[in-house]
């Protein structure tokens, strides 16, 4: 059940080793491209949790919070859900018929003042800053550059709204498109399998530069499968 993001811009200012085995095939962007950086690259790097925030979260109301944000000097992530977030500007998949849970608005907006469109940019959610976890403290703010991974694939986006203090694991219609899920407002996203990782201190600018996302994020992941 998706649970509608809190998405008032004031919610914004506050906020492998080598083998000897087959290299894996490279991951694939959602123009088909192919990444240097593989998921699974990307996934040996994650394998273990230094956990940061004080406490877990829940994936959906009323489940039990058994989510962790895990942390290295580079990035912080954590493996969780995708709910569809269709919020921002209205498009022809994402309005308030298509989804009840829609509003008009976006924590963070473009260049030129408007609000995202989770159509065509793909954009993660994180947390409202709590006692939990503040993604600030971790240089995660608007226009951060995340990956997410899902069943092999790697979907380069930015930090584009923020949700509830407890809940965690949403990305844009945009996201879930790339990653070649149903990203359907009410019936799309999956319930497990999808890895989220930001990384710290990041910053697309302007934030919609869907180009930028993509280049800025192969060389991050680039520095961060390195070692980072």
């Amino acid at each position: 059940m998706r649970v509608q993001t809190l998405t008032l811009a004031a919610a914004g200012a506050a906020l492998l080793t080598p083998t000897t085995l087959p290299t894996p095939a490279a991951s694939l962007t959602a123009h088909g491209d192919r990444h240097r950086i593989t998921a699974t690259d990307l996934l040996a790097r994650v394998r273990d949790c230094t956990q940061v925030s004080r406490g877990r979260y829940r994936t959906d109301a009323g489940t039990a919070a058994t989510v962790p944000v895990c942390g290295t000097d580079r990035a912080v992530f954590w493996k969780a859900d995708l709910d569809i977030d269709c919020d921002g500007r209205v498009t022809a998949h994402c309005n308030r018929a298509a989804d009840p849970a829609f509003t008009a608005a976006t924590a963070f907006q473009q260049s030129d003042g408007r609000h995202l469109n989770a159509e065509k940019l793909p954009y993660v959610v994180v947390p409202g800053p709590s006692r939990r976890w503040d993604p600030r403290a971790y240089g995660i703010r608007g226009g951060a550059v995340a990956a997410v991974i899902y069943k092999g694939r790697v979907q380069y986006a930015v930090v584009g709204d923020t949700g509830p203090c407890d809940i965690i694991g949403e990305a844009s219609y945009a996201t879930a498109k790339g990653l070649e899920m149903n990203a359907d407002p009410r019936s799309g996203g999956v319930s497990s399998g999808v890895t989220y990782i930001v990384f710290r201190d990041s910053e697309i600018s302007p934030i919609e530069n869907r180009e930028t996302v993509e280049a800025e994020g192969e060389r991050l992941a680039a520095q961060f499968t390195d070692g980072g």
